[in-house]
């Protein structure tokens, strides 16, 4: 990585022989513990450029806020830009499926508007306290399922399936449904984010459009009776019955919206859940202490958001020439934005390396700031919440599997355990 004086421009970053294997060995390591790296962007003077990444990080709590405010100035047209780009057999797959309209996440301004207002409606916090019942009882019976046996894969047993059930409840999918949208999403972001073979990428692509069909036919049907869903919710706003007919336009349009929402609405919340289970098991005084003082579990939940931030960041590009953090910046300059990074500065809190349940909350940035925050915050802490309250009162004696190492999701956008092997007395 290099330090960011006056601009200097980079040439090709794409792999070349052997250069294109140790890229592929960095974007590894970087996806599996980023957190020295942000160290260092912090301590050094303007902002960091990563190779690895072809863009400059911003790693610093304050300057991160800037960004995130900013949209005027820093564009989401690019912020969940590939690492790996699918191959053409793969992308041929997905030119079949009904998808590759404007979404929420990479929209600036009237368009970006439009498009969160009905996420916004449809994660209302009544809907929200609606569902509450629904996520108690669904973790209750995977609880159950998997302490009928003597060990447990957390990850597979748990922390997948819940946020995924929980999101495919507010679309109005059924069990057979929800297993299709699980693997889709999946697919996707395996798609994205990790070098795959060719035959393997696509399996993918396929799982991704038949999702993307799963959720056109439910939204011809919603168009014709609509319900009280999100499904609903997005079809009325994003294609209303006086825009005409349903175009393959105005279809995709809604369909890759509902897909980019189904995707947030669990993937990130698996990843937080993932997170903070394995911290508070490796560190056994942690465990010990949340068991015996349930009543800090709301603490432990915002402290897991900061600590082990789900969404480690997103890219942005520049509109104009500007100065952010003293470095001078040409327009199209591309930045990633690290709420991971800024969540642990020093600034924020003290000794911001240490995951401390009892610390008293912090102006975190783990569900963003600004136009783009997340509007599913609060669904995402209901869950870890009754994941906490639940695994703590039941299986006091949790403990990570004797023996067995963790092995992280490759993913530049969700820092998560890929598996989590659990034990219990």
């Amino acid at each position: 990585m290099t330090d960011h004086g006056e601009h200097e421009e980079h040439g090709d970053h794409g792999d070349h022989g052997d250069h294109g294997k140790d890229r592929a060995g960095l974007l590894d390591t970087l996806a599996r513990d980023p957190y020295p790296l942000y160290a260092r962007a912090r301590d050094t003077a303007g902002l960091t450029f990563v190779p690895e990444w072809d863009a400059w990080l911003v790693s610093r709590y304050e300057d991160v806020r800037e960004v995130l405010r900013s949209p005027e100035d820093f564009s989401s047209a690019r912020a969940l830009r590939p690492s790996v780009r699918p191959a053409p057999e793969a992308l041929a797959v997905l030119a079949e499926g009904p998808g590759g309209g404007p979404v929420v996440l990479s929209s600036d301004g009237e368009t970006h508007q439009e498009l969160r207002a009905p996420v916004v409606r449809g994660l209302s916090a009544a809907r929200v306290a609606a569902v509450r019942e629904f996520v108690t009882a669904r973790a209750g019976s995977l609880i159950d399922a998997f302490t009928a046996r003597d060990g447990a894969e957390l990850m597979e047993a748990y922390a997948r399936p819940l946020p995924a059930e929980v999101i495919c409840r507010l679309y109005g999918l059924d069990e057979a449904e929800t297993a299709v949208a699980l693997r889709g999403s999946r697919q996707a972001e395996a798609l994205l984010f990790r070098p795959l073979p060719v035959d393997a990428q696509v399996r993918a692509a396929r799982d991704v459009v038949a999702l993307q069909r799963l959720l056109a036919r439910h939204v011809v049907r919603r168009r014709e009776r609509p319900g009280d869903d999100l499904i609903s919710e997005l079809t009325r706003a994003l294609a209303p019955p006086d825009a005409g007919a349903l175009s393959d336009e105005l279809l995709a349009r809604v369909v890759s919206n509902l897909q980019n929402l189904l995707a947030a609405g669990h993937l990130t919340t698996t990843a937080l859940i993932g997170t903070v289970v394995h911290r508070l098991l490796a560190e056994r005084s942690l465990w010990e202490r949340l068991c015996a003082h349930p009543e800090s579990i709301p603490e432990a939940v915002e402290e897991a958001a900061r600590w082990g931030s789900p969404v480690q960041g997103f890219f942005r590009v520049t509109t104009r020439p500007l100065t952010l953090a003293g470095a001078q910046l040409p327009s199209g300059a591309s930045l990633f934005v690290s709420y991971a990074a800024a969540n642990r500065d020093p600034s924020l809190t003290a000794d911001p390396d240490t995951y401390a349940p009892s610390r008293p909350p912090t102006h975190h940035l783990a569900f963003g700031h600004g136009p783009h925050t997340c509007p599913g915050s609060s669904l995402a802490r209901t869950q870890l919440h009754t994941t906490l309250e639940l695994l703590t009162s039941r299986l006091p004696s949790l403990r990570l599997a004797a023996g067995e190492g963790v092995e992280w999701e490759q993913s530049l956008i969700h820092w998560s355990p890929k598996s989590l092997a659990v034990g219990w007395d």
